[in-house]
């Protein structure tokens, strides 16, 4: 596609700043990149990966077909040049945004944010974060490690947006041609930051069940083992239904996630038997998920489902029990050896 044809269809090339080198910012970096835009990164000079200029990809590309097609490429890193940014991609490990936001103020970078995180806090915690920054949420459905200088990733066909009448971000139609530019598009749920709590508290069901039967510190192998066991997945089912319980107790209305939820509104004689068929016959399904792999990350995300639903009282006793099984495994492993997993499903 030459550069006039994009210009027409999907607006002119964007200035942007992908926070970090990790693997989701990486992932997005190189697809846009190759979609004619100039991207660039902020990454600190204590970061491990501060010193390096380029990637080799090897990407499972789903944009195209539902089970991926592989392909190789090589991401030239460019680091920051600039201050000022037609969009800065803010996603990392949950917990990290505050941290974020004080390196864009330090470095005196400004542009609005596309923020792509797990985020359990309130409108109002989020808001201050931010600190008047102009943003709007979106959520990656990306996943993939980098070892050394390779990236071994997988993309979906869609990442999640907020919706333009709730963003108020006066960017957002730039955001929307940003991602058609890539061959990507979008899904609007209900409440963005709502989705993320259910999104969160799905992802702890069931990290927590994988935890409790395997090796919390080989995430891929706890991943498979859960994958191709029914009555694992039953269980991680039953969890999932007790966390999303949790969320619904912040005042959220489950019945505006119909579609998120109804795998596991089925009883789970169903549920568990279909969802072992979907990741069998789902390459890239399956692939994400043995990708999706920063142990503390993970348990960040579960500790703030579960420290929330404690103090409110809130019975969940399958994903109580299966979390603190993970938890005491993963303060017994030992160090994971060098190199970053993550992801978003």
């Amino acid at each position: 596609m030459t550069v006039t044809t994009r210009d027409r269809r999907h607006g002119a090339p964007m200035n942007i700043l992908v926070v970090g080198l990790g693997v989701i910012g990486a992932t997005y970096g190189y697809l846009f990149d190759r979609a004619g835009h100039h991207v660039e990164h902020l990454v600190r000079r204590s970061s491990a990966r501060a010193g390096i200029d380029s990637l080799d990809v090897e990407i499972l590309d789903g944009r195209s077909d539902p089970k991926g097609v592989t392909s190789h490429g090589r991401y030239n890193v460019h680091h920051r040049t600039r201050t000022d940014y037609d969009l800065i991609v803010v996603s990392v490990p949950s917990g990290g945004v505050a941290g974020v936001m004080a390196d864009l103020d330090a470095n005196g970078v400004e542009g609005p944010v596309l923020l792509c995180c797990g985020l359990w806090g309130g409108r109002e915690e989020l808001d201050g974060l931010m600190a008047g920054r102009e943003f709007v949420l979106g959520y990656p459905v990306a996943g993939g490690s980098i070892t050394g200088s390779r990236l071994a990733c997988c993309v979906f066909d869609h990442v999640m947006l907020e919706r333009e009448d709730r963003a108020r971000f006066p960017g957002y139609a730039r955001v929307e041609a940003l991602f058609a530019s890539c061959g990507i598009g979008l899904e609007h749920p209900h409440d963005m930051l709502e989705w993320i709590w259910l999104h969160m508290a799905i992802n702890a069901g069931v990290v927590a069940v994988a935890g409790m039967y395997g090796d919390v510190g080989d995430t891929a192998r706890s991943a498979e083992r859960l994958m191709g066991s029914t009555r694992m997945l039953a269980r991680a089912v039953r969890a999932i239904r007790e966390t999303s319980g949790i969320v619904a107790s912040r005042g959220v209305n489950l019945r505006d996630y119909r579609g998120e939820m109804l795998a596991y509104r089925l009883p789970t004689a169903v549920s568990a038997p279909l969802m072992k068929r979907m990741f069998a016959r789902s390459p890239l399904t399956r692939r994400i998920m043995t990708l999706h792999g920063n142990p503390d990350d993970l348990l960040f995300v579960c500790t703030a489902v579960y420290e929330h639903g404690r103090a409110h009282g809130i019975p969940a006793p399958v994903f109580y029990e299966s979390y603190e099984a993970a938890r005491d495994g993963l303060s017994r492993r030992a160090p994971a050896p060098p190199g970053e997993r993550g992801g978003a499903a």
